[in-house]
């Protein structure tokens, strides 16, 4: 009959419309062999929605000690760190059995339960930002940027080496 539809028409499945493909995240990490062994890493870790938890009292002091304990404890020297507001820098260097992100991975997780444990909120964004450093000379720039940082911002709690 005219003007009506073809039976198998009214039976075919839908068109699929191909989806776009989802956004993937760039790695932000190195290869595993980067982070192990002698090495100077530059580390940012933020505060979990930027929050200025570093202003409160007693969380750096907190810190700081939990800080120390796993440097010993992973092999790293802190070279230089500064409490800012809401994120911390690091300056870390690592003897032949060290590893940053088991270091990273252990002082985010203790600092963090210590600070859930009295505020009740997260301490920590999830990820952090590293860079491996290359040459000597490059330690001692990074180095003076982080213990610089609060001047430059005119805030900033705790700023030093943990070796001096």
């Amino acid at each position: 009959m005219k003007g009506w539809p073809d039976v198998a028409e009214a039976f075919r499945p839908p068109r699929v419309v191909a989806m776009p493909t989802t956004f993937r995240r760039k790695r932000n990490r190195l290869p595993l062999d980067a982070y192990r062994g002698a090495r100077a890493c530059s580390l940012t870790l933020n505060c979990a929605r930027r929050r200025p938890a570093f202003a409160e009292g007693g969380v750096v002091e907190s810190c700081i000690d939990i800080l120390r304990s796993c440097s010993e404890k992973h092999g790293f020297e802190v070279v230089a760190y500064c409490f800012m507001p809401d994120h911390l820098h690091l300056l870390v260097v690592g003897g032949s059995g060290s590893d940053v992100l088991r270091f990273v991975k252990d002082f985010k997780q203790r600092t963090a339960y210590s600070y859930r444990r009295s505020n009740s909120a997260a301490l920590w964004q999830k990820s952090y930002y590293d860079h491996v450093l290359r040459l000597e000379e490059e330690v001692r720039q990074v180095a003076r940027y982080i213990v610089s940082n609060p001047v430059r911002g005119r805030t900033g709690r705790g700023c030093e080496g943990l070796s001096s």
